[in-house]
Parts: structure tokens; sequence; C-alpha cells
């Protein structure tokens, strides 16, 4: 029996939209955090989203503050 090989998604260059525009993530806005959260509800990795490790790093916190006060939902409805 042939094993399938698993190909993983080409990455997406490193062009950090945070770095260009110099601001900080926040949580107020989550209209635009809602782009780097999948239908699922995971926070979308930089491999995909070409944003750097340090900006990702603040992305991840600002995302589930927004999701305690209740801006992004936990988790995605199914039905």
């Amino acid at each position: 029996m042939m094993q399938r090989k698993f190909r993983k998604p080409r990455p997406v260059k490193t062009n950090c939209v945070f770095c260009n525009e110099k601001k900080e993530p926040d949580y107020k806005e989550w209209e635009s955090l809602k782009k780097y959260v999948s239908e699922r509800g995971k926070i979308i990795g930089k491999d995909r989203t070409g944003i750097c490790a340090k900006h990702e790093r603040k992305l991840g916190k600002t995302i589930k503050h927004a999701r305690y006060i209740g801006l992004l939902p936990f988790i995605a409805k199914s039905f």
C-alpha cells in the first residue's frame, strides 16, 4: 500500500502589515483581527499570513484578549 505524501502549502513571503504601517495589533479593531482567524476559529500561523514573529506573538495575545471581552468568538458554530 502506497502512502501519500503530505504537501505543505507554499509559505507566504514575510511582508508584515503591522511593520509596514508602523502600528501594533489592537483588540478594539476586531474587524481587522478577523483576517488572522480561520473560519473554524483558529489563529492562522505566520507562514500563511506573512506577519513577522514579533507581531505574530502580539497578535495572538490580542486575539485572545478580544475573545475574552466578547468581540471575537472562541469557536465557530457548527450546524
